[in-house]
């Protein structure tokens, strides 16, 4: 999760609104700022930040594009659940950041910056979402290698090799059987049964 500091230096220090959280899920001493650049519609844009005025931690964080109808955010790992359960508790879509407008939830510190960064300066970006993928070292080598051979940065290799799977399984091609498979063989497990021809059939 990013810091305070990235947070006010990304807005320029420029702060438009602030208040105490209403919800209970980051805690009593949870406080929320914004900044909006003045602008609905084409233009727009608005970040806010939940954060504890005790410890200076971090608990969510969002950018909404009013250009492109589109709102980023980021929550810390574990405060996601307690947001879950007092959404659900208040009757409000947990995803609805305005209108028919849902936040699309980030992963990756640097996918929020790049995004927000790209907003605030009013110039095109990526709406594509980067997700961690924690590798061996055997393997991570193997896909340096192999980007580096087919003349692709790691990020798109991977972006076409994951891309390249998911739709096989969507045509059908890997099976929850062959999930299953793969993994026992890869813990040195013999698969224990047969396939039931059915179960063969049942997709991802």
């Amino acid at each position: 999760m990013i810091s305070m500091k990235e947070w006010m230096e990304l807005v320029d220090y420029k702060i438009t609104e602030g208040g105490e959280y209403g919800w209970q899920c980051y805690g009593p001493n949870a406080y929320c700022l914004d900044s909006w650049n003045g602008v609905h519609g084409v233009g727009g844009y608005s970040f806010s930040i939940v954060f504890s005025t005790k410890t200076q931690k971090v608990y969510e964080v969002t950018v909404c594009d009013y250009t492109n109808d589109r709102a980023y955010r980021m929550i810390v790992e574990n405060k996601r659940e307690k947001h879950r359960k007092e959404s659900e508790s208040h009757t409000i879509s947990l995803n609805q950041a305005w209108d028919n407008v849902d936040y699309v939830d980030l992963e990756v510190d640097d996918d929020f910056f790049q995004k927000a960064l790209s907003i605030r300066a009013g110039e095109p970006y990526e709406n594509t979402v980067s997700v961690p993928i924690d590798l061996p070292d055997d393997l991570m080598m193997f896909a340096f290698r192999a980007a580096h051979e087919a003349d692709m940065t790691l990020n798109d290799w991977m972006n076409q090799m994951l891309r390249g799977f998911i739709d096989q399984v969507e045509a059908g091609e890997y099976t929850r059987a062959d999930a299953d498979r793969f993994k026992l063989e890869s813990q040195g497990k013999p698969w224990p049964f047969e396939i039931d021809p059915e179960e063969e059939d049942t997709k991802i």
